[in-house]
């Protein structure tokens, strides 16, 4: 588990954002690949945000139990948003969103829906992806893709 600032001088900002990311994968969380969606998470937040803003990261696997209690320490920690990114395909290791619907207090069905409508134009297996996005306390969790181009990528424009 860490923590990254986007630089030293942030660190003290009491304005930065604190934006939890994490990246779900059994592969690269156990070492047999470098991660790629973290880093492409920052990269497009860094982006796309003009405020200071603060990372938590985790890389974890894809266990629904392990993710659940991610997503509930990261809105614990005052993290806002969430941003997840990996299993939402249709593969039985794939439980990114019953993790995410299981530790919600509300869906958001609209996100889920505008991101495989803007996904199907460029990629036609984008109707097998589950992401889905929900409230939990008052903080927002979304699931995005879990291909680094899918985030960074021109269908993700902020």
């Amino acid at each position: 588990m860490r923590s990254t600032i986007r630089t030293a001088k942030k660190m003290t900002d009491p304005q930065a954002a604190r934006i939890g990311i994490v990246s779900i994968s059994d592969r690269a969380s156990s070492g047999v690949y470098e991660d790629k969606g973290l880093p492409a998470l920052k990269d497009w937040l860094s982006r796309a945000l003009q405020n200071p803003l603060q990372f938590e990261e985790r890389l974890i696997p894809d266990e629904q139990d392990r993710i659940s209690s991610t997503l509930v320490e990261l809105v614990d920690a005052g993290c806002a948003p969430v941003l997840t990114t990996g299993g939402t395909g249709p593969a039985p290791r794939d439980v990114t969103p019953e993790a995410t619907l299981a530790i919600a207090d509300r869906e958001m069905p609209g996100f889920g829906e505008q991101m495989r409508q803007v996904s199907l134009r460029f990629v036609p297996t984008a109707i097998l992806s589950r992401q889905v996005a929900v409230i939990r306390k008052q903080t927002l969790i979304i699931n995005l893709p879990g291909q680094p181009k899918a985030i960074r990528g021109r269908r993700w424009k902020a």
